[in-house]
């Protein structure tokens, strides 16, 4: 984990640095100094769009009842993709416009959240406790292909959920 990160902080930015030299012997050092500029606002400007646009539609997904994973994923998808359109260069200003614009972060988004899930263990994720919430469980009644809800039984109350100083 360590040398990825390492590798990200140096090896990207030189590949950046390199390809702004070549664009600047291309187009000259005072275009390719605008570019940079009009990518980065440009991209603040479509970041701050489109996480507007995130939010209201997280809002209307929540007034319908549906789960909110999608829209925080495509959320979080925005502010990467801002904060790469603010970052100098050619390769982030291209990876920070796929995150920001609709099409491509739609097709993008299921992807990321199916890659964290694997990358989480679910299973061992326990939300709860004495004050949490308490989930049905299904269990199959013996001879009925039909699962049976209960709820588990409600813990003691024992006031709050941290050790006393």
């Amino acid at each position: 984990m360590l040398v990825r990160l390492l590798l990200l902080m140096t090896v990207v930015p030189a590949i950046e640095l390199y390809l702004l030299m070549q664009l600047a012997d291309v187009m000259g050092i005072v275009e390719t100094i605008t570019l940079i500029v009009v990518t980065g606002t440009v991209g603040a400007s479509l970041a701050k769009r489109e996480g507007y646009g995130v939010i209201n539609q997280l809002r209307e997904d929540l007034q319908k009842g549906l789960p909110p994973a999608d829209r925080l994923v495509e959320g979080l998808l925005v502010l990467v993709g801002g904060t790469l359109l603010i970052t100098p260069g050619v390769l982030t200003d291209l990876a920070g416009f796929s995150l920001i614009f609709p099409f491509t972060r739609r097709w993008l988004a299921p992807r990321v959240k199916a890659w964290a899930a694997a990358k989480v263990n679910l299973k061992a994720v326990h939300f709860g406790g004495a004050a949490g919430p308490r989930q049905p469980t299904a269990r199959r009644p013996s001879g009925t292909g039909q699962p049976e809800f209960t709820r588990p039984e409600k813990p003691p109350d024992t006031g709050f959920d941290h050790p006393e100083r």
